[in-house]
C-alpha cells in the first residue's frame, strides 16, 4: 500500500507542472497564430446582406507569419479546428510562407459563407501577387472540391497547388447504402447516418444524435493516443481537440454534416482542378471509409483521378513501427510519416531548379 502511495502522490505532484507546460505551449501558440481579415471582404458582407442568419456560421480566419512568398490555407475536418489541424506541420509550412486557417463556426455551417470567405481570401493574396497552397484534412477536402467545382477560371488561376489529406468528398465515403453491410455498421458511420436522417425541426432528436457523435470523435482521438507519450504539444492540442469537441452547438455539429450530404461527386468526365495536386492517403483508411467509398476508388486508380486532377500524385502514408498503423488523417501522431511526402513535394513542386541542381 505505502508503494503504491508514494506512486500516485508523485503523479499529483507533477500534475501541476505538466498543466503550467501545457498553458505555456498555448500561450505560444497564441503568440503566433492571430486572428485575420481580408482588406475587401465584398462576398462574405454580400452573404450577410443576402441571409441575416449568415452571421452565425462565419469561419474564424488566422493567420501566422512565415519566411516565405507562398502561403498555405488550411481546411479541417470535422475536428479539430484548422489551427490544431497542423499543429506539426507548421514549421515546415512556414518555411515557404504564411499560415491561413479557417476555423469553422462553432454555432453553425453555411456552404455559401465557407466560399465567400475562401474566395475574399484568395482574392486578397492574389492581390499581393501570392498563389497559395491549398491544404485540406477529410471533411475540409469535400469542401475544396465542391468549392472548385463552382469557382471562376481566376480562382483557379489564383491557387498554386493542393494538398489532399485522407479526403471524404461525399457522404457515401463514410455510410454504405443498405445492402452493403454485411462486415457491421461501424460507430462513426451510424451516428452520421442518424444526423444525416434527423429532423431539423425536432430540437431533442438532433441533440442526442449530435451529443453521441461527441462521445464518438472523443472515442477516435483517445484511440489515437492510447500507449504514446504524449508531448506537452500534444496535450495543448487535446486540450483544443476537446474544446471544439465540447462547445460546438448541437446545430453547429448538424449543419456540418448537413453540408457533408449536399456533397457532389466530381464529374469524372471534365477538369477539377488543373493544377498540381498531392494526396495522402492513410494506410488505415478503410477503418473510417467504407469499402464502397467512392473517394477510396477514385485515388486507388491513377486511370480515375487523372481525369479530374491531370497532374496529381497519389501517395500512401506508412508508419516505419510495425503494428502502429496510420490511421485516417493522423497529422497529430503520425506527424513524421507525413511531413517527409509533404516536405519532399513541396520542394518539388516549389524549388525545381534547386532540387534538379542537387
Amino acid at each position: 500500500m505505502g508503494g503504491r502511495g508514494a506512486k500516485l502522490g508523485a503523479v499529483k505532484d507533477i500534475r501541476p507542472v505538466v498543466s503550467a507546460f501545457t498553458a505555456a505551449a498555448g500561450f505560444m501558440r497564441g503568440i503566433s497564430i492571430k486572428p485575420f481579415a481580408p482588406g475587401n471582404r465584398r462576398r462574405e458582407f454580400a452573404e450577410l446582406a443576402r441571409n441575416q442568419d449568415a452571421h452565425r456560421t462565419r469561419c474564424q480566419l488566422f493567420r501566422e507569419k512565415g519566411a516565405g512568398s507562398v502561403p498555405t490555407i488550411v481546411l479541417g475536418g470535422f475536428v479539430p479546428d484548422a489551427t490544431e489541424t497542423v499543429e506539426f506541420q507548421r514549421k515546415l509550412l512556414r518555411q515557404h510562407g504564411s499560415i491561413y486557417y479557417l476555423n469553422y463556426s462553432r454555432n453553425g455551417f453555411c456552404l455559401e459563407m465557407f466560399t465567400a470567405q475562401l474566395t475574399d481570401l484568395i482574392e486578397e493574396l492574389a492581390h499581393k501577387g501570392q498563389k497559395p497552397l491549398i491544404m485540406a484534412v477529410s471533411f475540409g477536402c469535400g469542401l475544396l472540391s465542391n468549392f472548385l467545382r463552382q469557382a471562376d477560371e481566376q480562382v483557379h488561376g489564383s491557387i498554386r497547388g493542393l494538398i489532399l489529406v485522407s479526403p471524404v468528398i461525399t457522404t457515401a465515403d463514410l455510410i454504405r447504402p443498405g445492402d452493403r453491410k454485411h462486415d457491421g455498421v461501424r460507430m462513426l458511420e451510424s451516428n452520421l447516418k442518424k444526423i444525416v436522417a434527423a429532423d431539423p425541426a425536432n430540437g431533442s432528436d438532433v441533440d442526442r444524435h449530435i451529443e453521441r457523435s461527441r462521445r464518438c470523435f472523443q472515442a477516435l482521438f483517445n484511440a489515437g493516443a492510447e500507449n504514446r507519450t504524449l508531448s506537452v504539444r500534444h496535450l495543448a492540442i487535446r486540450k483544443k481537440i476537446n474544446d471544439v469537441i465540447e462547445y460546438t452547438t448541437a446545430r453547429g455539429g448538424f449543419e456540418r454534416v448537413a453540408a457533408l450530404r449536399d456533397f457532389r461527386f466530381p464529374l469524372l468526365t471534365s477538369t477539377l482542378f488543373s493544377g498540381p495536386v498531392l494526396v495522402l492517403m492513410a494506410q488505415n483508411e478503410s477503418d473510417i471509409l467504407v469499402p464502397s467509398s467512392p473517394t477510396l476508388q477514385l485515388f486507388s486508380e491513377a486511370a480515375l483521378f487523372t481525369r479530374i486532377f491531370p497532374y496529381c500524385r497519389v501517395k500512401t502514408v506508412k508508419s516505419p513501427v510495425e503494428g502502429d498503423s496510420v490511421a485516417h488523417a493522423s497529422l497529430i501522431f503520425h506527424h513524421e510519416a507525413y511531413n517527409r511526402l509533404l516536405e519532399s513535394w513541396c520542394d518539388k513542386l516549389l524549388y525545381p531548379r534547386l532540387h534538379l541542381a542537387v
